[in-house]
């Protein structure tokens, strides 16, 4: 897009920062702009929970909290991303709280309308749930994607007390409806008890490799995102960032902590050196700000996407 038909966010020299839009980085509306290259959209829905809920407010907190960033230019990236490409906030998804099928259908919906060969997605949650309705509608343009997918757990079980389509479900359901391609998706920061043995065998044969949180003193920032890219290839990328991948000492406002986990510095050490071009999507998901406090963990989310933007935009001005 022609960079002399941006619009940015406010300007927090002129316009305090707990001032101004309530959208994310007080970036303009989708219905503001003639065209766009990111949409962030919001998907408010956290019936898929199977331990503590509250992850529908996260959007909102995420929104919140993202009045803390200063986002004009990400030294680390070395782009001023809002410069680079036009980031709209799509608003939230009116997911139906009673029936999990109807949301994924409403969220996908929607999403499909904003993602296209060129336009990008980032949804914030919501429970992991949602990221199956942005992997179908992304999965429409690209075809089935390599997933990267940071989280505490698999999500690969198969159903919870009956019902398959849960936040604990995602991406074997992802799997069997062919989003994913074969062999080419990678889990990052995995730790905790399991159900059973069977579950890491079940995991593999849905196509996913595992690095696991204890890995990453032992193998570091490249090795990991060296196993991650040679996975992956050049395949396009749908990246997933449950906020859990955090130790509860950065991230207490979820819905299922872990301890173990990694810090923000060594998550956004990882983000950072993934191949930000090749991510045609992504989510952030499981905030639970009933849990929160001081706004930390809605705080580390709204970094992450706006880390995952600047790497989006890094690459596409090199």
């Amino acid at each position: 897009m022609d960079p002399a038909l941006i619009i940015g966010p406010v300007d927090g020299t002129r316009v305090p920062r707990f001032a101004g839009a309530p959208t994310f980085a007080r970036l303009p509306r989708v219905d503001e702009v003639s065209d766009f290259d990111v949409a962030i959209l919001g998907a408010p829905f956290d019936g898929g929970v199977s331990f503590r809920p509250g992850a529908r407010f996260g959007p909102a907190a995420v929104r919140q909290a993202s009045r803390h960033l200063r986002p004009a230019y990400h030294p680390d990236h070395e782009v001023a991303p809002f410069r680079v490409l036009q980031a709209v906030d799509a608003g939230d998804v009116p997911c139906n709280p009673f029936d999990i099928d109807e949301a994924l259908r409403q969220i996908a919906d929607h999403a499909s309308e904003l993602v296209s060969d060129r336009r990008r997605l980032v949804t914030i949650g919501g429970d992991h749930t949602v990221a199956l309705s942005a992997l179908r509608a992304a999965a429409r343009h690209h075809g089935p994607m390599a997933v990267v997918h940071f989280d505490a757990h698999l999500d690969t079980w198969d159903s919870y007390f009956g019902a398959d389509r849960t936040h604990g479900t995602v991406f074997r359901r992802a799997a069997e409806e062919g989003l994913l391609l074969p062999d080419a998706s990678t889990h990052v920061g995995i730790r905790g008890p399991l159900y059973d043995a069977q579950d890491l065998v079940d995991d593999a044969r849905f196509g996913f490799s595992v690095v696991r949180a204890g890995d990453f003193d032992r193998l570091g920032v490249a090795e990991i995102v060296g196993r991650v890219r040679e996975r992956a290839g050049d395949a396009p990328i749908y990246l997933s960032v449950d906020i859990d991948v955090l130790d509860p000492a950065a991230a207490p406002g979820t819905g299922t902590p872990e301890v173990g986990g990694f810090s923000s510095r060594e998550l956004l050490a990882l983000l950072r050196a993934l191949p930000g071009e090749q991510i045609v999507a992504a989510d952030v998901v499981e905030v639970s700000p009933p849990y929160d406090h001081a706004e930390i963990t809605s705080l580390a989310a709204a970094t992450v996407i706006y880390d995952v933007i600047s790497s989006m935009a890094r690459h596409q001005s090199a």
